[in-house]
């Protein structure tokens, strides 16, 4: 895991918020299918 002053001091040499979104949407994306794991590990257990 990249400590944040890292990506910070990375992002000060590339132009534009394209490195923030670009991230945004990654961690959205990868949580969103942990989330999806998580609540669906369940179900298969069932009796």
């Amino acid at each position: 895991m990249p400590i944040p002053s890292v990506l910070l001091a990375v992002s000060s040499h590339t132009d534009g918020p394209g490195w923030l979104l670009r991230t945004v949407i990654v961690v959205g994306v990868v949580g969103a299918a942990l989330l999806a794991w998580f609540l669906l590990r369940g179900y298969g257990n069932q009796d």
